[in-house]
């Protein structure tokens, strides 16, 4: 009787732990996100556009405007890691003046005061949208792509708190 009972207490044992184990196997994919399905459906309608905007058009201006209304209402998005690649790229390209539209249509509010940036301000901008690419999204698509434009651009800037 005692056999009996110590070899159902081994396999109870044995069966239970590999339930538990098996449990443990989604542990790599990170903890899960909750995201606003309207918001997120909003950030996906903006990165569409902006993606036609950077893509078709080459209207950089138009594709970082659209990028950081995504980066602002929305920093939790599943795409961020491609809006802030595309945010960079655009950046760098109006540092370059390329592509259809101005830099100078490019405007910042500072108070009351309306202001343009000039090429080396283009550049800081790409660089912190590719340093945050890089630094917060160590798994990105894009990562590769972004330390290639940031080796141009004097490296990534430091991780810091605020990121």
């Amino acid at each position: 009787m005692r056999k009996l009972f110590l070899s159902l207490f081994v396999l109870t044992l044995l069966f239970g732990a590999q339930s538990i184990v098996c449990a443990q196997g989604g542990a790599k994919q990170g903890p899960k996100i909750n995201r606003d399905a309207d918001v997120e459906s909003d950030s996906m309608h903006n990165l569409e556009v902006a993606r036609h905007y950077f893509k078709l058009r080459k209207a950089y201006v138009a594709a970082l405007q659209r990028c950081e209304e995504i980066i602002a209402a929305n920093p939790a998005f599943s795409r961020i890691d491609e809006v802030l690649y595309m945010a960079g790229e655009s950046s760098l390209s109006l540092s370059e003046g390329k592509g259809k539209q101005k830099p100078s249509l490019y405007v910042i509010h500072e108070g009351d005061a309306k202001r343009t940036l000039k090429p080396n301000e283009f550049r800081d901008l790409a660089r912190d949208y590719f340093s945050q690419l890089v630094n917060s999204y160590p798994q990105s698509s894009f990562r590769g792509e972004a330390e290639l434009a940031l080796q141009a651009l004097g490296g990534p800037k430091p991780k810091s708190s605020g990121q």
